[in-house]
């Protein structure tokens, strides 16, 4: 097994990591693992709500909108 190190983690936050780790009778290793699985999920979850949850605008009101954006870019100069 090789060492690896983690750059840039405060004293605190890696005792209290290791503090978890054990309370949960885990390796570190495994403890990582789960964190990073556990985030991975819970952005994912996020991003299905934003992206495939209820519209919070008809069809219609989203494409008048487009189109008034559109305008204002135009007149502002901006690209369209």
């Amino acid at each position: 097994m090789s060492l690896k190190t983690i750059k840039n983690v405060r004293e605190e936050k890696w005792t209290e990591l290791k503090s978890l780790a054990a309370r949960n009778r885990l390796p570190l290793g495994k403890m990582i693992e789960e964190m990073i699985d556990s985030y991975a999920k819970r952005t994912e979850e996020g991003w299905n709500r934003i992206l495939k949850g209820e519209k919070h605008l008809s069809d219609r009101e989203a494409e008048d909108m487009r189109k008034i954006v559109l305008e204002l870019r135009k007149e502002r100069g901006f690209r369209e």
